[in-house]
């Protein structure tokens, strides 16, 4: 039984840790969102550059 005591406290304990992360994430998915310019409908994750992408390594023959 005491086993399954500490389980449950810990399951309780790593639930509460994902909703303070998830707090977290909100938070700042919602200051990233009001720095953005009113007008601005981009996705989050747009690139940095306009020109196409570059591969890391060239290609094997």
């Amino acid at each position: 039984m005491y086993g399954y005591e500490i389980h449950q406290m810990r399951s309780a304990e790593l639930l509460r840790q994902a909703d303070r992360a998830r707090l977290v994430r909100e938070a700042l998915r919602g200051r990233r969102a009001a720095r953005r310019p009113a007008g601005h409908d981009a996705p989050e994750a747009e690139a940095h550059s306009s020109g196409p992408r570059r591969h890391r390594f060239t290609r094997a023959a």
